[in-house]
C-alpha cells in the first residue's frame, strides 16, 4: 500500500494495490474510486485532501488479532 500526497494539488492517492485502474466511481464531490476489470478497489482519491484532515502528520498503526478466524 503506497499513500502519496501532492502538495501542488491538493490530492492525496490511496494507492491499495498494483492492478490497473479500469473504471471510476465518483463516491463524492472530492472522493473518487478506482475499480480494476475485476471489480477490486485499486486506489482512492480524495481531491482538496487538506480541508478534509490535517495532513501535516500521518501515523499508521498496525493492531494485532485478537481472536482466531474460523477457515
Amino acid at each position: 500500500m503506497k499513500i502519496r500526497y501532492f502538495e501542488d494539488t491538493d490530492t492525496a492517492l490511496l494507492e491499495l494495490g498494483t492492478g490497473n485502474p479500469v473504471e471510476t466511481k465518483e463516491l463524492s464531490e472530492d472522493i473518487y474510486l478506482d475499480l480494476d476489470a475485476s471489480g477490486n478497489v485499486v486506489s482512492l482519491t480524495l481531491e482538496h485532501a487538506s480541508k478534509h484532515g490535517d495532513l501535516s502528520e500521518f501515523s499508521f498503526i498496525r493492531t494485532p488479532q485478537t481472536t482466531k478466524l474460523k477457515a
